[in-house]
């Protein structure tokens, strides 16, 4: 019998109907909205592909959302600058930096610039250090991460206990979402092994799994026989492997998708799984950014 399909697409519907009932709730009752401002250096075309969906994800949900683009020479000092004054406009809650940047600035100084109760991606030291201590301190987890919890949670996968193995230890996926499964709280209390693709015998952890996170960016790295028999399998893999006929991108994901949902309990597809959810989430975040702004919390 094939996987159960966990479908981000779908998740992520749920997810922005809620979110925009909570906004609705939120203008009605404080007569304010999440303030989202996306900064946008140059005119990279896969940058400005992904910032126009943040723009309409937002605009959708009811945010007063700004798009500031600026042109690809701009100054690095006058990048700062840019980033102070959103820092200190009330009416911002969430400030994003569309990377990357250009050679002649420096992205860590941009995004340690971001005031970091309005770094709605989750990427400042001072929200990596909530993140690892956990609990109430938590503010913004990264967006993908966050994806994949909301994932597993929402396809009645059983965390607590479960053998969580993630493939790939990146900042921006592989670290923190091992952090966040190995949490105390809903959708962790997991036992977490970090792998990667300098693992000695890589096939034996990932056989053990009960979940696997696949996040190395290796198109088919891994193998159905190193599936466990109705695990549950997030692919975060999106990787471009040729064109179609139409010339159209062909993607595949970092698992061997269609032996594995043969295996697997249930599986996340690539394109359609874990993609949708990432701006969800940083949608999400900037509305928690808001409340905590309205309640003093900051």
């Amino acid at each position: 019998m094939s996987a159960q399909l966990i479908k981000g697409t779908e998740i992520r519907n749920v997810i922005l109907d809620e979110l925009k009932k909570e906004v609705q709730d939120m203008k009605a009752k404080h007569g304010v909205v999440p303030g989202l401002v996306t900064i946008l250096v140059g005119q990279n075309p896969a940058s400005i592909s992904y910032v126009t969906l943040k723009i309409q994800t937002a605009e959708g949900l009811g945010f007063h959302e700004i798009q500031d683009n600026q042109p690809e020479n701009i100054s690095e000092n006058d990048l700062l600058a840019l980033i102070d004054k959103y820092n200190k406009d009330p009416k911002i809650h969430g400030i994003l930096v569309q990377l990357p940047l250009p050679k002649h600035i420096s992205e860590k100084k941009v995004l340690n610039a971001i005031d970091p109760d309005k770094d709605v991606d989750g990427f400042h030291p001072v929200n990596v250090g909530r993140l690892m201590i956990g609990g109430d301190e938590v503010r913004y987890p990264p967006c993908t991460p966050a994806g994949i919890q909301e994932l597993i949670v929402r396809s009645g996968t059983e965390t607590k206990g479960a053998e969580v193995v993630v493939v790939g230890r990146s900042n921006i996926v592989g670290k923190p979402i091992a952090i966040m499964m190995a949490q105390k709280g809903k959708g962790a209390n997991s036992t977490v092994t970090i792998v990667h693709t300098g693992t000695k015998d890589l096939a034996s952890h990932c056989k053990r799994a009960d979940i696997l996170i696949v996040a190395a960016g290796v198109p088919g790295l891994v193998k159905p026989e190193w599936i466990k028999p109705g695990s549950t399998v997030i692919d975060v893999g999106v990787n471009r492997i040729g064109v179609n006929e139409k010339g159209k991108a062909i993607l595949r994901g970092d698992v061997d998708f269609d032996a594995a949902k043969e295996i697997a309990g249930k599986i996340t597809p690539v394109p359609g799984g874990v993609g949708p959810m990432t701006i969800t989430m940083l949608m999400k975040n900037t509305v928690k950014s808001a409340w905590l702004h309205i309640k003093g919390n900051v």
